[in-house]
């Protein structure tokens, strides 16, 4: 627990000085209730001097107040003025207490909604510089559960359950203080059945504990099937799945419901024992002091002790919420403590990519099941050396090791085995960020994000004009249908460019990377989804961008790269055959074949 609160205090660290006074308005809003209820005692006292009494054992300093007051009262009896100065005391008070408890809460939420922002910002960039290895072992829908609601509990903890804690226990102090000053043998009394109430909060606080963690588990469990069909709608809808979604969702659900409940109840089962505890104990007091006290002092000392269980209520529910941030913490800081694969050296080598060759030297690559635990290599003793601006076309069949190759290249992951190197420098030698800087990419599933088209195209080069864009898009052949668009380039492309038709696509990501201006090109499989009219507009938008660039292509069709400098020939991770289109086609060997089964590589190798 010590750890977990060391944590929230990191967390606060960057606002203590807004954190420290929402604490200090917290003890003083504790006081406050305990403040009310003297303060009315003190002002009835003095209006009405004939019939209030203080008990024998009442403190002098609160015996002192009492009868300032009532001194102060006497000689001015009959002037309705200083009755009205009198118990406008207690307004005043309330609205003191008011102000605390409001600058208690806002201070809190203040510091809170800050630091949670924080947090789900530094959480989210350090999981974009996780490796793709990461990202495969772990659902998307698991991690937004960590970010969205992992995180968002930490903020109702850091607003709503610090406030609470703060207050509540000085509350039970300070209204305690009243009995125990009166009479600390009868305070005692009343109290004896508290303990009673230890045993059952005890048990369910080990309930909470185990279900509060079940509780988040579930969470990432129901954002996960979220997120599956959210992203699947097409299948889902083509194969009439919905029913069969909906089971999937409500079963997860119904264990989110079964260990929220199991919450509820450990909740609020204390409160009614605590309150019963209190009803007995409160019986057992009558017992001891009747005949042996007035009315009076009688409700001066019940009242106080009743006023208790109240905050003790308040605390015991609390426990919930400690342990659903507790558990979300674990989980935060867990992903907050992975170490990237991927690490930059600590002197990074500059790398000079426009004039240099692409030298995969001896390199395999198995990919990892999970940390320390490899699969079966899918790539071996790969040698390929591409010269400078000359254009590489990578074919085979499905799971010959094309991508992979691509996805090596670009420092996705590094290789188990051998090196990779450009102009000479190892890759792990350079900066991730160096490197990457140096390559433009165009995929087969284009990736656009909701905003607008120069937008979308921007992300190539942040920070370039509106005319590097459109001269960009010229290039690309997409200037013309971006220019049909109600809003020109200023059109919303949707999520995922669902506003675009597959070919528009492909030209606003080849618009990007034209703007990016790198010297090497990775082209995966970019007109693999196209029909044939979009296929032929797309690829002159393709031989504009690979002019003087260092260029490995990824192809299923083969028509698209006959005029390529070299064709690698890739089967079962290795490179069988290597050389141009006429060459390959006159070995007659498996870059035959392929030819022969027709213009794509969709089938197997017979």
């Amino acid at each position: 627990m010590i750890e977990f609160w060391l944590k929230l205090w990191q967390l606060t660290r960057p606002y203590k000085g807004r954190f420290s006074l929402g604490v200090l308005c917290g003890v003083f809003s504790g006081m406050a209730d305990t403040a009310v209820l003297l303060t009315v005692a003190i002002v009835a006292g003095a209006a009405f001097p004939g019939d209030a009494a203080l008990p024998d054992k009442v403190p002098r300093w609160a015996v002192n107040i009492y009868r300032s007051a009532q001194h102060w009262i006497a000689p001015h009896s009959s002037s309705r003025l200083a009755l009205i100065s009198l118990v406008s005391l207690i307004p005043l008070v309330m609205l003191a207490r008011g102000l605390v408890n409001y600058l208690s809460s806002y201070l809190m939420n203040w510091v809170g909604i800050r630091a949670i922002c924080d947090l789900r910002a530094r959480l989210f960039e350090h999981l974009l510089h996780q490796p793709l290895s990461f990202l495969a072992r772990n659902s998307t829908g698991e991690l937004m559960s960590r970010i969205g609601s992992d995180v968002g509990l930490l903020q109702v903890m850091l607003g709503v359950s610090l406030v609470t804690l703060i207050r509540e226990p000085i509350n039970v102090i300070a209204m305690g203080c009243i009995p125990l000053a009166i009479s600390w043998r009868y305070t005692l009394i009343a109290l004896v059945t508290l303990p009673l109430c230890v045993i059952p909060v005890a048990i369910y606080n080990r309930k909470v504990r185990k279900s509060a963690a079940s509780i988040q588990s579930e969470t990432a469990g129901l954002n996960r099937v979220m997120h599956e069909s959210f992203t699947g709608v097409r299948i889902i809808k083509g194969y009439n799945l919905e029913k069969i979604a909906g089971e999937r969702f409500r079963a997860s659900q119904g264990k989110f419901v079964n260990h929220s409940m199991r919450v509820v109840r450990a909740t609020e089962s204390p409160g009614p024992i605590i309150e019963f505890a209190g009803a007995i104990g409160a019986a057992i007091l009558i017992l001891f002091m009747a005949g042996k006290v007035s009315l009076n002092e009688f409700l001066l000392f019940i009242f106080p002790l009743l006023s208790l269980y109240r905050p003790i209520k308040a605390l015991v529910r609390l426990q919930s919420d400690l342990h659903r941030a507790r558990a979300a913490t674990t989980r935060v800081f867990e992903l907050l403590a992975t170490q990237s694969t991927l690490v930059d050296p600590p002197n990074p080598t500059p790398l000079q990519a426009a004039h240099g060759d692409i030298h995969f030297d001896n390199v395999s690559f198995a990919y990892e099941k999970e940390p320390g635990l490899r699969e079966i290599p899918v790539l071996r003793g790969i040698q390929l050396r591409v010269q400078p601006g000359e254009k590489v076309a990578l074919v085979g069949k499905s799971g010959s090791g094309k991508t992979t190759l691509a996805n090596l290249l670009l420092r996705f992951y590094d290789p188990t085995q051998g090196a990779i190197r450009i102009a000479g420098v190892d890759l792990r030698q350079a900066a991730v960020a160096d490197l990457r800087r140096q390559m433009a990419v165009v995929t087969q599933e284009i990736v656009l994000f909701d905003d607008t088209i120069r937008n979308n195209i921007a992300f190539g080069r942040p920070g370039a004009t509106n005319a590097e864009i459109e001269d960009a898009a010229r290039h690309a052949f997409a200037h013309d249908f971006i220019m049909e668009k109600p809003q020109g380039y200023d059109s919303i492309v949707g999520e995922k460019g669902t506003n675009l038709s597959g070919g528009q696509r492909q030209r606003i990501a080849i618009a990007r990377a034209l703007l990016r201006n790198a010297p090497i090109l990775v082209l995966d499989e970019a007109t693999s989804a196209l029909d044939n009219q979009a296929e032929r507009v797309v690829q002159a938008s393709l031989d504009e961008l690979m002019k003087g660039r260092t260029t490995i292509c990824i192809a299923h069709r083969l028509s698209t790269i006959q005029n390529f400098d070299r064709i690698v020939v890739m089967d079962a991770g290795q490179i069988v055959e290597m050389g141009g289109h006429a060459e390959l086609l006159a070995k007659g060997g498996i870059y035959e074949k392929l030819h022969s089964l027709g213009s794509t590589l969709d089938g197997t190798i017979p």
